[in-house]
């Protein structure tokens, strides 16, 4: 183990924390509320008080306690502590400790938190707070099984101080627009910041794009017959604005289609006259670069798409596409490599990405959405992508993809996960997932002089409702995450102690230390400088720990030797990390403060070129507030329908969390299928094109039905914030 590439670079980081606060914004918590004041009414309960919690992220080792298989006969952290199982990890001893509260985990990791919920739904007798998605959490809050935690935001300063400062996140954890009433408490994995980007291996890029004179080849493939036909524009014209290089300012450049044709019209014709080799596409697109930027990236035509400058968009990717499965000689030394897959092309949970990423690239609402496929018009319309006609021409655009032979042959067949080995393999060229996770690669699968970075946001053809245009838009925004803990009201019944250690727990979350616990673990894994400080506001935490400027606000660093286990025990998987050995951001408010100090120098790069362009307004994305413009209005993770509409809704079965248009492991997508089969991927017959696939959502599949129950729901809490606001 190498610690030199290891070790953090305190220069990177603040450089990166720079760049990311040029987006104004903060961190959960951090300057927008989360400080302790004065309670109305104290949470009292007898000390040793017991909660059996039903509580963690997804699989076995991500409870609260540690299991048999992640510490085996004993395990010793950076807090100098051996762990052996069963026992709390180490944010919930610290939390014991603090609270006054025992835990017991009866934690089963069902594979996620809707399942988990599903395990203790007919017994919640047996458990005092459970997890569960934020829809299936308040269908159990409208039918009495939790506790409706608002009755007591009086005696929880904390978290009513968050809610005060962060008034969307409010709005989407509403569960009832009479009462105002709260179902559980919610996650944030990061807020109001970026979440999935485009990721590219940039070494391919160079070798294909870059340099003097024609890109040769000693082998190289053919392209396979075109399927794809343009997005964008074929003549005229399209001004777009990017950041400088230098990170300094925006400027103005052009993509001028006169002078350079569209490059895929271009490969078309050329397709249609006959063979093109994989040598030829690289030096059709070169010379497409040249001329539609008017020499613009010189010599460093890779800077097209992984430049600080960049303004790729959907057409010069599946040109890129092209070139990179046709030229698997020259990028990987052998005869095949994959062009676009997902982290585990046999999962349906990374699956989806790629339809993800279909919006992103042909401007569709809907794909990436908080709740459901849902969005706002300008007006303030609710909308379902499902029922689009957009949304399934863009899919269209993705299958033809799939013909060509562009994305990996292990995403069409729907069944391997040999993805996870594309980057150690070098047979894989791009994903569309998150930055830390991914770009640690670098580390840890890819070999000297391999880059696997996050790029820019693509341009695409958006309408905000002013009217289309040419931008950069990601519906990628982090907020209120669709998971959530509750608090049993059959198990803390009769029981006051209960029931206040419960929201205690909530309350303490949203504090200023409690955020940081979450997010890091206890002191032992955090460098401190004086540990007799108490730590209540956030100008407090210079005065504990070291720290580092995360998007203005001081965040602390982490100690050395939690870095060094980092790598030991969790491969430099922050997340992972956190969740397996100390128990933290399993829920509540987790900072990304601690994430970036442990990514990647390369991951680094990428994401500080992303959060310039955010900072400079060059790329656009949903707001945690009410827009004039609602297009822009980030949705609520969940709607306030009542336990009448929540039978409604569960009666649609190909709706539903579980149907034909399913985010989780081990059930199947429709829209997947569109990718792969095109219609004949809905097995209905008479569905063959983008009409008849919205009319079959809308009509046999009760999409408008569905959309009438979640556009009454939207418009009774617009109406209780409008209220509360007065």
């Amino acid at each position: 183990m190498k610690m030199t590439k290891r070790m953090l670079s305190l220069a990177l980081v603040l450089v990166l924390a720079l760049a990311l606060a040029l987006t104004g914004c903060g961190p959960a918590g951090g300057g927008g509320g989360g400080g302790t004041t004065p309670p109305a009414a104290e949470l009292e309960y007898a000390q040793g008080t017991q909660l059996r919690m039903a509580t963690g992220y997804q699989k076995p080792n991500q409870g609260i306690a540690f299991d048999a298989d992640t510490v085996g006969e004993g395990l010793t952290l950076a807090d100098g502590k051996t762990y052996h199982t069963g026992d709390l990890k180490p944010t919930w001893e610290q939390l014991k400790e603090t609270l006054g509260i025992n835990f017991e985990s009866v934690w089963t990791g069902a594979g996620s938190a809707e399942k988990e919920f599903n395990v203790w739904k007919e017994k919640l007798n047996e458990v005092d707070m459970v997890s569960g998605s934020a829809t299936v959490l308040q269908e159990a809050g409208a039918n009495g099984k939790v506790v409706d935690i608002a009755q007591y935001l009086d005696m929880m300063p904390n978290f009513k101080a968050y809610l005060e400062a962060n008034p969307i996140v409010r709005l989407s954890i509403t569960g009832d627009t009479t009462t105002g009433a709260i179902y559980f408490s919610p996650y944030f994995d990061g807020v109001n910041d970026i979440e999935r980007m485009p990721l590219m291996r940039v070494d391919y890029l160079e070798k294909l794009l870059n340099g003097a004179g024609e890109f040769t080849a000693t082998a190289s493939n053919n392209l396979k017959a075109a399927a794809y036909e343009p997005y964008m524009p074929t003549s005229g014209k399209v001004a777009v604005e990017v950041v400088k290089a230098d990170a300094s300012a925006t400027e103005t450049i052009e993509k001028n289609y006169d002078a350079a044709g569209n490059i895929i019209a271009t490969m078309n014709a050329a397709l249609a006259k006959g063979t093109v080799t994989g040598v030829e596409a690289v030096n059709m697109l070169r010379n497409y670069i040249d001329k539609a930027y008017n020499g613009y990236y010189g010599e460093n035509r890779a800077d097209l798409f992984a430049g600080q400058n960049a303004a790729w968009d959907a057409d010069e990717l599946a040109a890129l596409l092209r070139c990179v499965v046709a030229n698997p000689q020259t990028l990987n030394g052998t005869d095949t490599i994959q062009g676009l897959y997902s982290r585990e092309d046999g999962n349906n949970q990374r699956r989806v990405d790629l339809f993800r990423l279909a919006g992103t690239l042909f401007g569709v609402r809907g794909l990436e959405s908080r709740q459901d496929y849902l969005y706002f018009d300008k007006e303030g319309k609710l909308h379902d992508a499902r029922q689009e006609v957009a949304t399934y021409e863009a899919l269209e655009n993705m299958n033809a993809w799939a013909q060509e032979g562009l994305i990996s042959a292990d995403y069409i067949n729907q069944g391997s996960s040999t993805s996870t080995n594309y980057l150690e393999k070098d047979n894989g060229f791009m994903s569309y997932d998150y930055n830390q996770t991914q770009t640690l690669m670098n580390e840890t699968k890819l070999q000297e002089g391999e880059k696997y970075m996050a790029v820019m946001v693509p341009v695409a053809r958006w309408n905000d409702g002013t009217g289309e245009q040419f931008m950069r838009f990601t519906e990628s925004w982090r907020s209120v995450k669709t998971d959530g803990w509750a608090i049993s009201k059959a198990g803390v019944e009769g029981s006051t102690d209960k029931l206040h250690a419960a929201l205690k727990i909530i309350d303490y979350a949203y504090s200023v230390q409690g955020q940081i616990l979450m997010s890091y673990g206890p002191d032992a894994f955090i460098d401190v400088k004086d540990a007799s400080v108490v730590v209540e506001t956030w100008d407090d935490v210079a005065k504990k720990y070291n720290t580092f400027n995360f998007n203005g606000t001081q965040m602390p660093k982490i100690a050395e030797a939690t870095e060094e286990e980092l790598w030991a025990v969790g491969k430099g998987n922050y997340t992972n990390y956190a969740r397996h050995y100390l128990g933290s951001t399993l829920s509540f408010a987790k900072s990304q403060a601690f994430e970036v100090q442990c990514t990647h120098a390369v991951g680094r790069e990428g994401a500080q070129q992303i959060a310039a362009a955010i900072g400079f307004g060059t790329i656009k994305h949903p707001e945690l507030a009410i827009c004039e413009n609602m297009w822009y209005t980030s949705i609520p993770t969940v709607l306030p329908t009542t336990a009448t509409q929540n039978e409604q809704l569960n009666s649609y079965a190909e709706l539903i969390s579980s149907g034909k248009f399913s985010s989780s492991k081990g059930n199947m997508n429709v829209l997947i299928d569109v990718i792969n089969q095109g219609y004949a991927g809905f097995e209905v017959s008479g569905v063959t094109d983008a009409a008849s696939a919205v009319a079959l959502v809308s009509g046999d599949w009760n999409g408008s039905k569905y959309l009438q129950i979640k556009s009454a729901a939207w418009t009774m809490l617009l109406n209780y914030y409008n209220d509360s606001a007065k």
